[in-house]
C-alpha cells in the first residue's frame, strides 16, 4: 500500500475516535503497511546544522510517535528527521480518556494527552535499533519530559538525557507541554537555567540539547529564554508547542475543549513568536519552526523568518503520510521561484 493511497483512505478512519485512529496508524506503520514516498533527491533542501546532515528540513514533530515504535517506517516516508516522544523517566498513563480531539473544520487538533509514554527503559533500546536502520540524511532527536508525580527537573532532565545519549543525534527539552501541570512554569530564565547546568554536569557527554518553548511567552519571556538557552549551553530551541488560546474565527464545536491547539489556526502566532526569536538570537541558535505548516510554501515562510529546520504533525493527521513528500516538492519549487538556490540561503532571509 503507498502513502497517497493511505492518505485516500483517511475519511474512514476519521469516523473512528482521534486517539484510536492515531493508535492504529502507529499499528499500520510498524507493521509496514504504509510503504514508502518518493522524495526527489534535491540539493537545494539539503541542510547541514548540528554537526549533522539533513536529506531535507522537514521533519516530524514530538507527540506522534511517542514511544519509537515506528520510526523506521516513518523514515521511509520522506521526512529529513524525527522526534520521537515525549518521554519520561517513568511509565504513565496521561490524562483521562478523551483527551485528544480533531476541529476537522479549522484543520487542527486539540490534545491534553499528558504525557502518556511507556517510560525511558523502554525507549531508550528502541531509539537505538530505529538509529542503526535510519538511512542516510535522516536525524533522529528524542524529546524529554517531567512525570506527573515526583518529578524533579534537575534530577530528571539529566537521568533523560544520558540514558537516549548515545542513540539520539539531538535532545530536545520539553518545558513548554501545556498539560502536566507546573511544566510551563520551567521556561522561566532561573528555573531553565539550572536545568540546563544539571545536564552540563549530569549528562556532559550529551549530544546537541534544543529547548522547546510554548508560542504563548510574552515577549519580555521570549528574551529571557532565548539568553538563558544562550549561556546555559543549548544549540537551538524548537518554536514552538501547542497555544492555549484560541485564535479568532474557530468553527469546530471542539473549538472550547481543554488541551494545547495545534495545526493550521497556529501558523501565525507560532510563525511570529519565530521571528521574534530569531531576532533575539542573532544566529546563535539553530531553530526548528513547528505550529500550523500545511505546504512548502509556508515551509518556506517559516524559513525565511529564521528557522533552519521545520516540524509538522497535524497536517499527517489530515493529509496523511505523503504529506511530508508533498511538502518536500513543493518547498523546493518555492525556493525555485523565489530565487533561493538553498534552505541556507533562505534562512532568516526576511530579517536580512
Amino acid at each position: 500500500m503507498t502513502p497517497a493511497l493511505v492518505s485516500a483512505l483517511l475519511p474512514a478512519l476519521r469516523l473512528l475516535d482521534a486517539e484510536r485512529a492515531h493508535e492504529l496508524a502507529l499499528a499500520a506503520l510498524g507493521r509496514g503497511l504504509v510503504g514508502s514516498a518518493a522524495v526527489p533527491a534535491d540539493p537545494r533542501l539539503a541542510v547541514q546544522t548540528l554537526g549533522l546532515a539533513f536529506r531535507n528540513p522537514i521533519g516530524l514533530a514530538a507527540g506522534f510517535d511517542k514511544n519509537a515504535a515506528a520510526l523506521a517506517p516513518l523514515a521511509r516516508l520522506g521526512f529529513g528527521f524525527l522526534e520521537a516522544g515525549t518521554v519520561t523517566l517513568r511509565p504513565q498513563p496521561g490524562n483521562p480518556r478523551p483527551r485528544l480531539f480533531r476541529l476537522k473544520e479549522d484543520r487542527a487538533v486539540i490534545n491534553a494527552m499528558g504525557f502518556n509514554n511507556d517510560g525511558i527503559a523502554a525507549f531508550a533500546p528502541r531509539l537505538a535499533a530505529a538509529r542503526r536502520v535510519l538511512p542516510a540524511g535522516v536525524a533522529l532527536g528524542a524529546n524529554v519530559g517531567l512525570n506527573k508525580d515526583g518529578a524533579e527537573p534537575e534530577r530528571d532532565y539529566p537521568a533523560l538525557v544520558a540514558a537516549v545519549a548515545a542513540a539520539a543525534h539531538y535532545v530536545v527539552i520539553n518545558v513548554s507541554s501545556p498539560n502536566t501541570p507546573g511544566l510551563r512554569a520551567l521556561q522561566q530564565a532561573d528555573r531553565l537555567a539550572a536545568i540546563l547546568a544539571a545536564v552540563r554536569e549530569g549528562a556532559p557527554n550529551h549530544p546537541p540539547l534544543l529547548v522547546k518553548i510554548a508560542p504563548d511567552l510574552k515577549p519580555a519571556e521570549i528574551e529571557a529564554v532565548v539568553e538563558t538557552c544562550v549561556s546555559g549551553g543549548a544549540q537551538g530551541m524548537i518554536v514552538g508547542n501547542t497555544t492555549l488560546s484560541r485564535p479568532a474565527g474557530l468553527r469546530s464545536v471542539n473549538a472550547s475543549r481543554a488541551g494545547g491547539l495545534s495545526g493550521a489556526p497556529l501558523f501565525a502566532l507560532s510563525t511570529a513568536v519565530l521571528r521574534q526569536v530569531a531576532k533575539l538570537a542573532r544566529g546563535r541558535l539553530l531553530l526548528v519552526a513547528s505550529g500550523g505548516v500545511e505546504t512548502g510554501a509556508q515551509a518556506l515562510t517559516k524559513i525565511r523568518a529564521g528557522a533552519t529546520l521545520v516540524q509538522i504533525y497535524t497536517t499527517l493527521v489530515y493529509q496523511g503520510p505523503a504529506a511530508a513528500a508533498r511538502i518536500c516538492r513543493e518547498l523546493g519549487a518555492a525556493l525555485e521561484k523565489a530565487g533561493f538556490a538553498s534552505v541556507a540561503e533562505a534562512t532568516g532571509a526576511d530579517l536580512k
